[in-house]
């Protein structure tokens, strides 16, 4: 890797962690509507739900920590947009600094934000009575599908912050992302949906990211659901980066 790369990412990290640490409200926020939803659902609608022998805090968690990653991602397409609306992003390019280090800066910065997120919503689901027998690998193999899917939708969010206009528009794109997790496994069996929004379900990247981390921690057989949901997650972080890129070349043309 190249040394002024790594310094200068190193250096805007640094730079963005200080203000969230000065702001945790943004971690906070973040983590608040998960953990409000994994209240209610389990406490409140989690009665009505059969989900066989699991139990529903076990069954529901998966889709609260993609629905955590979500609202994570957000902020940085707002944190990006205003570095860029204020003249912040201009100054940086001045300087003799590595250009893609301005993105990565941000990126990173999402993803240490968006992991205490997933460890706070962990921590109040353990005191729910959330309970896995899965052993190192299987927790590796979680971690490392969650890192995925966070780098995927950080890039995407990369997006609107380099190109919207105004902060609602940096910033409400991650709005259906939050609520994709609703049609699918996430919170209750897809067998019990109408045909239509059945194979919608089915077929879209949340269920098989949800179920991959549900079998994986009640130590399960993940079946073709891990390499699917895999292979989603990849496939949009490539296609995230490459038109984030594309758009911070214009940017910076």
């Amino acid at each position: 890797m190249n040394t002024d790369f790594a310094s200068n990412t190193t250096v805007l990290l640094g730079r963005s962690m200080r203000h969230i640490l000065r702001s945790p409200d943004t971690i906070i926020t973040a983590a608040i509507t998960p953990i409000a939803l994994l209240l209610l659902f389990v406490y409140v609608l989690g009665g009505a739900i059969n989900t066989g022998s699991a139990r529903y805090v076990d069954y529901l968690l998966p889709g609260i920590l993609l629905i955590t990653i979500a609202s994570g991602i957000a902020y940085t397409a707002l944190r990006l947009f205003t570095d860029v609306s204020t003249g912040i992003f201009e100054r940086f390019q001045s300087m003799p600094i590595t250009r893609s280090a301005l993105l990565w800066g941000h990126v990173l910065t999402s993803l240490v934000a968006n992991l205490i997120s997933l460890v706070l919503v962990v921590l109040v689901a353990l005191a729910m009575g959330f309970r896995s027998d899965a052993g190192v690998g299987a927790w590796l193999a979680i971690i490392g599908i969650l890192v995925l899917f966070i780098l995927a939708l950080t890039w995407l969010a990369v997006i609107p912050g380099l190109t919207a206009k105004s902060v609602d528009g940096a910033s409400g794109f991650a709005y259906p992302l939050i609520f994709l997790p609703f049609v699918s496994s996430a919170f209750v069996p897809t067998s019990g949906m109408p045909t239509p929004v059945r194979w919608f379900a089915e077929h879209q990247p949340v269920t098989s990211i949800v179920n991959t981390i549900r079998n994986l921690y009640a130590s399960q057989p993940i079946g073709d659901d891990g390499w699917i949901a895999v292979a989603w997650c990849v496939g949009i972080l490539v296609l995230a980066y490459t038109l984030a890129m594309r758009a911070y070349r214009r940017k910076i043309a």
